[in-house]
């Protein structure tokens, strides 16, 4: 398994020089104390946990996996202690609400070590990740006697949370749930039935887990429409806070996968367990997108994560491992063949992953910066910041983890016959990737929500929010350096928009030719968003140049990167437009009798 070693100076070009992170904190309110220094230090010590505490436990934990007996589930050696570690340093309540025992750091600060936690071991920090949910939904709707009983404990970190939503007979479909809720004379309701694919449903490293659970009233209507959101705790919550009984909910089993084997992800059964309803009667689904946002930014930089583990362990071995000579002569010629890196192919991955991650990086960044912005300003701002943040989610999401996936596979190909042995660890880059573009919202369900609710839903107005910042951009920058790269965004940018009409036209003649178009339309998106901010990361990184400001060589190979992305990269949109247009007729057309083998 590669050995984690944090991104500290790309993250730092990310957060300081490109995104001016400083500044932007300075100008909301309530986050005047994250200041550069600040957050370099925290930073930094996030990194030291996530090397030197995590990393060490990624292979270890996959190959021991989570176990599970009548009822109960044991994590992998090590987790426990790390998650006892993880608490006691405070990071648990980083980003969260003062009011309740939170340090009100932006959540952009716990989105950067979220990223660091992820990469060194993806698996474990799924347990205090699904809790960032948890915490989000009650700080949003819960009321003030739910806040102080359960969100006190989730943000100190002794109790985590889950999102119960998928059942059996339903998956992205949630209208179709029949868990029910019956109300108590107490107040309360009593939840029942069966929960799938339920992460850190069940574990050992907390006292006390609250789920968050969608079900029914009796009297609902049918469809999304008559959906509620419950709190439903592991353990019964006296008015004291302390623990009472154990509620009527149990980890029937847990499942044996492909990849994050460590990460508990169980089926639940709810048997008349005790709940409380959070926010409006039938109106749980709302509610429940601010923790299902929450989660596919999440998800996207699970993307982010193992494409950049894999190409930190793929660069290594590309500088270590020997292979036949350079095709313009041999570069190592006091050794028997050249290291494979001196081979154009190799590089061609290698700059694969390198563009696709620090590209990702920076979109990711942009989107937690956004989310702050929506919660800590007002107006016509926070208005703004709310657009970028509903455009952008599903390519993100969606985008980030399919090109995340593609950089785990480059890592297994450049280890060749040993990137297939499971003692590198690069194979389990690729099976825990896997998951990655299925759970928040498969890739066709964020492409369909992309195109249907956000582009055409909107009236087109949501993406003219983002290529206004586009133009904004294209027009601040004419430097001769970076004059291709604005050139090429901006051709990109008209067509996106061309694309996005046509589109239209075409499913307001036939609505099916919006889905037959969607994915290859976010995977167009997606490109074009990350051409900005690698112009935006090169127009920074020549500014620096010119100014003779920092280490040059970093610079330079920003530029590389950006010339690297925009050449090789970035026309993959010509497929993608070419395959959208085609129409929806080869798609449909056949009968279903003839899908036949």
């Amino acid at each position: 398994m590669p050995e984690y070693k944090a991104p500290l100076r790309d993250m730092q070009f990310v957060m300081h020089e490109v995104l001016e992170t400083e500044a932007l904190y300075q100008s909301l309110p309530g986050f005047e104390e994250a200041t550069a220094d600040l957050i370099n230090a925290i930073v930094e010590e996030g990194a030291k946990f996530a090397e030197n505490v995590l990393s060490p436990l990624n292979q270890s934990g996959d190959e021991e996996s989570c176990t599970w007996s009548d009822g109960e589930v044991k994590t992998p050696e090590g987790f426990a202690a790390a998650y006892q570690q993880y608490v006691e340093n405070g990071w648990a309540a980083m980003s969260a609400d003062p009011n309740y025992g939170g340090q009100g750091m932006p959540a952009f600060v716990g989105s950067v070590v979220s990223e660091m936690v992820g990469t060194a071991n993806w698996s474990w920090g799924m347990y205090p990740g699904l809790s960032h949910g948890a915490v989000n939904t009650l700080e949003a709707h819960g009321d003030e006697e739910q806040k102080q009983k359960y969100l006190t404990k989730l943000i100190e970190g002794s109790w985590t949370g889950t999102m119960c939503l998928t059942e059996a007979h339903c998956g992205s479909d949630l209208g179709l749930l029949r868990s029910k809720a019956e109300p108590q004379a107490d107040g309360s309701y009593a939840i029942t039935g069966t929960k799938i694919f339920i992460s850190a449903g069940e574990h050992d490293m907390a006292e006390n887990i609250v789920h968050i659970v969608l079900a029914r009233l009796p009297d609902a209507p049918e469809g999304t429409r008559g959906i509620s959101l419950f709190i439903v705790p592991k353990f019964n919550v006296n008015d004291d806070g302390s623990l009472g009984e154990r509620n009527a909910v149990r980890c029937d089993s847990i499942e044996k996968k492909m990849g994050i084997k460590a990460s508990a992800t169980c089926v639940m059964s709810f048997d008349g367990a005790k709940g409380y309803l959070i926010g409006p009667p039938n109106k749980g689904l709302a509610c429940m997108f601010t923790f299902m946002n929450t989660a596919r930014i999440g998800t996207a930089i699970q993307g982010l994560a193992h494409g950049e583990l894999s190409y930190q362990g793929a660069l290594a071995y590309a500088k270590d491992r020997l292979s036949m000579r350079s095709l313009s002569g041999p570069k190592n010629a006091d050794g028997p063949a050249d290291p494979i890196i001196v081979h154009a192919d190799v590089r061609r991955m290698l700059l694969t992953q390198k563009a696709l991650a620090e590209g990702s990086r920076a979109f990711i960044y942009f989107l937690a910066q956004q989310g702050d912005i929506v919660h800590a300003a007002d107006g016509e701002r926070a208005k703004k910041a709310d657009d970028l943040l509903a455009l952008l989610t599903p390519i993100a999401k969606a985008f980030i983890t399919e090109t995340g996936f593609e950089s785990a596979n480059h890592g297994v190909q450049i280890f060749g016959g040993h990137g297939f042995i499971r003692e590198w660890g690069m194979e389990q880059i690729v099976r825990d990737a896997r998951i990655s573009m299925l759970y928040e919202g498969t890739t066709g369900i964020q492409a369909l929500d992309l195109i249907g609710r956000k582009v055409l839903g909107s009236g087109g107005q949501l993406l003219l929010a983002f290529t206004g910042l586009i133009d904004e951009f294209c027009e601040a920058n004419s430097d001769e350096a970076v004059a291709p790269f604005v050139a090429a965004l901006k051709q990109h940018k008209d067509e996106w928009l061309e694309l996005s009409m046509k589109i239209g036209e075409a499913a307001m003649q036939n609505p099916d030719e919006a889905g037959a178009a969607a994915v290859d339309y976010l995977m167009y998106a997606g490109y074009v968003t990350l051409a900005y901010f690698w112009a935006r990361m090169a127009a920074v990184a020549q500014a620096k140049i010119v100014a003779a400001e920092g280490d040059t060589s970093f610079y330079q190979a920003k530029l590389m990167t950006a010339k690297f992305y925009f050449d090789r990269l970035l026309p993959r949109t010509a497929a993608h437009k070419q395959a959208l247009l085609s129409g929806a007729d080869n798609l449909m057309q056949m009968p279903e009798e003839l899908f036949a083998f």
